[in-house]
């Protein structure tokens, strides 16, 4: 189907839509919210289908007056070179409009971050991240709740998982999961040298029951006493819980609560998100085999941008994007890396349908 006569079709079902709402909810019965969404989901690309349609119209109205009329010639190329240029425009937005939606992106996350290689100056580096993404989140009136961490008691994290709730969250921070670099002066170096550390990110859409059946046959589920770093009440009762998948191998262990029941309920949520992308990770490798260069492949052992404090810089090797304003990024200001990495995502998508 060409791409005119696919809009010409999006018109016709957006049409019968309206045509099938206007008998109201109480004819529609069932199936008024299906119908609704469906409506309410077209609405945009269709505002974008008929502007093109018009400007279209536009245009060919404006070549026959300039071809009627020779004074007229010079005014309507003017205006011509204006309506061609939304017309590319309003193409351009339509064909990112009908790329299939990802159907995570409007699904809550659970952020996990560790520190990496470098020690100390690695867990001070993994607490830096963390508040950046939390003043992210301020910024996009997100919810962010702390499941469990793992501090080092000198302002640093070895590990620490939050949810971050509201609109958008995934879509906006899912290009965020690997390794992040960081090459700076510790507090503690003496003689002025830059170290190098890392941390690793991971971006995983919160899971749903809807979206996963876990049989609970196959769980282990293993109850012992809080105890050592990373117990923020270490007491005598046996709170804290390890879950194992026994198929998948996947353990979680929670004992940030003083309750068995709220460790065993938080170790679930992140189990259920860790379980949910490994189902994602199988059922998308033969696309990110095909499409080894896509930004949004999650590869979390893939270094992904470098923080350097003594310039000021911070580089995302896969788009090839520098930016001197690493202050104001630490501080939560990333939008332009995050349109940067959408954009990017979006333009070899683009490619790959045209191709």
């Amino acid at each position: 189907m060409s791409f005119s006569s696919n809009l010409d079709s999006i018109l016709q079902k957006y049409n019968e839509l309206e045509q099938k709402l206007s008998k109201g909810a109480q004819e529609l019965g069932s199936d008024f919210p299906k119908i609704s969404k469906e409506y309410s989901d077209l609405s945009d690309v269709v505002a974008l289908i008929k502007e093109l349609k018009q400007k279209q119209q536009e245009e060919k109205d404006l070549i026959k007056l300039a071809s009627e009329d020779e004074e007229f010639k010079s005014l309507a190329e003017s205006e011509l070179h204006t309506i061609k240029h939304r017309i590319e425009e309003l193409t351009k937005e339509i064909q990112i409009a009908l790329l299939p939606k990802d159907e995570d992106d409007n699904k809550n996350v659970i952020l996990e971050i560790r520190a990496g290689t470098g020690g100390e100056e690695a867990a001070l580096f993994a607490a830096d991240l963390f508040r950046m993404y939390q003043k992210y989140a301020e910024k996009n009136r997100w919810k962010t709740e702390i499941i469990t961490f793992s501090d080092t008691g000198k302002g640093g994290y070895k590990e620490v998982i939050t949810l971050i709730s509201g609109k958008d969250a995934f879509a906006k921070l899912k290009f965020e999961s690997g390794v992040h670099r960081v090459q700076r002066i510790p507090d503690t170096e003496s003689n002025g040298r830059v170290h190098t550390s890392a941390a690793t990110v991971a971006v995983l859409p919160e899971a749903l029951e809807v979206d996963l059946k876990i049989n609970p046959n196959d769980l282990r589920i293993d109850v012992y006493r809080a105890s050592g770093a990373g117990g923020q009440h270490v007491n005598t009762t046996d709170s804290a819980v390890r879950i194992t998948h026994l198929p998948t191998g996947i353990v979680v262990a929670q004992q940030s609560e003083r309750s068995q029941h709220k460790n065993k309920e938080k170790a679930m949520k992140i189990l259920m998100a860790r379980l949910y992308d490994h189902q994602k990770q199988e059922q998308d490798k033969e696309i990110k085999e095909n499409r080894r260069s896509q930004v949004g492949s999650g590869d979390r052992s893939a270094r992904i941008r470098t923080y350097n404090y003594p310039q000021g810089r911070l580089t995302d090797h896969r788009i090839n994007y520098t930016g001197y304003k690493l202050p104001e990024f630490l501080d939560g200001d990333i939008d332009e890396l995050i349109n940067a990495l959408i954009s990017y995502d979006r333009a070899l998508k683009l490619a790959s349908t045209d191709g």
